[in-house]
């Protein structure tokens, strides 16, 4: 007689099922991380990302195709910039964590720069363990661990995070590296993809916290990640240091509250399947199955944004109007309740917001007036 499957056994037949059959699972990297964490109340891509889910090709299948991800383009030149940055062993990357970060210590003349070949993920996520927990024990010299995996326990399923290089300095610190093809003009940079890249580096650090945790004495891993990018309109690798701190308590917060895939894969009905391979009605009914939280920002992290804000503008749902808009309406959640509210036909007058809606309406209706006259 076979073994009983234990939970986690259970779980991870439950979320194949899910997928497809023989359908292999995406692997949930840190930028879709970040953006899960940034919508932590969407059991949607929670449950698709958690099953592996490819979200393009849902997206395509349903009639809403994404237009999401980098251009060939782009990838091309942001992997020839990161060659030019980790040439002759890091030395310039090196250079850079030296400048940036720890002056104090010796400049790094030489380091170590260990192989991490490995069979799979997990074997790749020991193996680096394995080299960081060499490295602190050998204080003293420079290391530089190139695309090293980490992994990070994601509402009960491990999700593989590669940044692009994590440093270990002499003292024994950890430093993650973020490589990007953004330019660097005059020192600074776009705040919106410094943002990005902060909440993604923010997921590394809490990946390596995990692993400096088992250690004894645990490593430090810095809050300040070094930021390299294009110098100007050039190919020269200019860097900055970016404190981290904020986007790492937010996300670390927001990954807690994430509701647990186990429990939303029981709740759906027995033989759902997001296989792209499905019937538009049948993969259309199975997606709807899952309540989704959708906002604007979304567009910009999201595969299935335009199914999601299509479906919450057929609803009149307020969130499609932004995450500001809908805190201050409070209990008011469709445009048509809003509506009603303002012209007075429903909701509460001691409610602040209705009071406010109801004001505003006024308003309009008294300006209205003046301009007809």
């Amino acid at each position: 007689m076979p073994p009983p499957r234990t939970r986690g056994t259970a779980l991870r037949h439950r979320l194949a099922e899910l997928r497809g059959p023989d359908v292999p699972a995406k692997a949930l990297d840190a930028r879709a991380l970040a953006a899960l964490a940034a919508n932590p109340g969407c059991a949607r891509r929670a449950i698709l990302d958690g099953a592996g889910v490819n979200k393009a090709a849902l997206a395509s299948a349903l009639g809403s195709p994404s237009a999401f991800g980098q251009s060939q383009f782009a990838l091309t030149r942001g992997n020839a910039f990161e060659a030019r940055v980790k040439a002759d062993g890091g030395a310039e990357l090196l250079r850079l964590v030296h400048e940036k970060l720890d002056r104090t210590a010796e400049p790094p003349a030489e380091a170590r720069v260990p192989d991490l070949t490995a069979t799979g993920p997990q074997g790749r996520t020991a193996r680096t363990a394995l080299e960081l927990r060499e490295a602190a024990a050998h204080p003293g010299a420079w290391t530089l661990l190139d695309h090293p995996m980490l992994a990070l326990d994601v509402a009960g399923s491990p999700a593989f995070l590669e940044p692009d290089a994590v440093v270990v300095h002499p003292d024994g610190s950890w430093t993650v590296v973020e490589i990007k093809s953004f330019p660097l003009l005059d020192g600074s940079a776009d705040p919106a993809k410094v943002g990005a890249a902060a909440r993604q580096a923010a997921v590394y650090v809490l990946a390596l916290e995990e692993i400096a945790a088992r250690l004894d004495p645990s490593p430090r891993v810095r809050h300040r990640i070094l930021l390299v990018c294009p110098k100007d309109f050039s190919n020269l690798p200019a860097a900055s240091a970016v404190d981290i701190r904020k986007q790492r308590a937010v996300t670390a917060r927001q990954l807690t509250r994430l509701t647990r895939i186990e429990d939303i894969a029981e709740a759906l009905p027995e033989g759902t399947c997001f296989s792209p391979e499905l019937p538009a009605d049948e993969l259309t009914a199975a997606v709807e199955s899952v309540p989704a939280t959708y906002a604007p920002e979304c567009l910009s992290a999201c595969e299935l944004a335009f199914h999601c804000r299509s479906r919450s503008r057929e609803t009149g749902a307020v969130t499609s109007l932004g995450r500001p808009v809908r805190a201050e309406l409070g209990g008011l959640t469709t445009v048509e309740d809003v509506l009603a509210a303002a012209r007075g036909e429903a909701g509460d007058p001691g409610d602040p917001a209705v009071a406010a809606l109801r004001r505003a309406a006024a308003l309009r209706a008294e300006a209205l007036e003046a301009t007809c006259r």
